[in-house]
């Protein structure tokens, strides 16, 4: 039985928690955290310490802001062991030299109140070391069904496109929200196109599946639809992404 201690107690580390528990071959021992005060989720109060009472771990698995994870990894009491942080834009070097170190990135947005199917999560892993990466690859094919090794220059790189294609595009829906609420219109007439939209990118590179008056050079409907924003950086997001989409034609 593999112990894994998990640092964090955020959407990720709640979701890693969930995904993990369900395993017979790895065992979460122990769940660090700053304070102790701050946790009211009933499951997991058995197992919640302070940083510093860690027990030694086959890995540990630190899910905290990534302006933490260095103050964090510095704080572990042990040495010598598998540590390994869950960020899309550190890198690995800034994980403390006393442990072994690795990467072990899910790549998905998180809520603690929505259920994610974690097969689905990729998971991209790094490592020191090829025994270290084929120990996070035993645990990562056990969770997900897409498991990659990626560099740290990778997943940052991933990391910038994931923030277009899901922060970016859900402040989207929030001005659409917002436009349709100003207008008395119910926004759930758009979520059939939202599904349809994402579906398509299932069969369709992105640049086949976009339509609508950019892509058609449409400047009447174009010049309408500036004119209804009122909100001017509602207009300039609408301005500079139609100029991006006719650039990439």
């Amino acid at each position: 039985m593999k112990t894994i201690n998990l640092i964090g107690w955020g959407n990720v580390a709640y979701h890693l928690f969930s995904a993990i528990n369900n395993l017979n071959n790895y065992k979460i021992q122990n769940i660090g955290v700053r304070s102790l005060e701050k946790i009211d989720d009933f499951f997991a109060l058995n197992l919640l310490v302070q940083i510093d009472d860690l027990k030694p771990a086959d890995i540990t698995l630190i899910a905290v802001l990534d302006r933490a994870i260095e103050e964090v990894a510095e704080k572990i009491p042990y040495k010598n062991k598998l540590v390994v942080h869950t960020s899309g834009t550190t890198a690995i070097d800034v994980l403390n030299n006393k442990n072994r170190k690795g990467v072990f990135y899910p790549l998905q947005t998180f809520s603690k109140n929505k259920e994610v199917n974690f097969k689905e999560v990729p998971l991209c892993l790094e490592a020191e070391n090829d025994s270290d990466l084929n120990e996070l690859k035993l645990l990562a094919n056990l969770l997900s069904n897409n498991v990659y090794e990626i560099s740290s220059d990778q997943r940052k790189s991933l990391h910038v496109a994931a923030v277009f294609v899901s922060n970016f595009t859900n402040h989207l829906y929030t001005i659409g929200n917002k436009i349709c609420t100003d207008n008395n219109i119910s926004f759930n007439i758009l979520k059939p196109l939202i599904n349809e939209t994402a579906d398509k990118i299932r069969y369709l590179s992105p640049k086949e599946a976009q339509t609508g008056p950019a892509i058609r050079f449409d400047s009447k409907t174009i010049e309408k639809h500036e004119d209804f924003l009122k909100n001017p950086i509602f207009k300039e997001i609408y301005k500079l992404i139609t100029q991006s989409i006719q650039q990439n034609v």
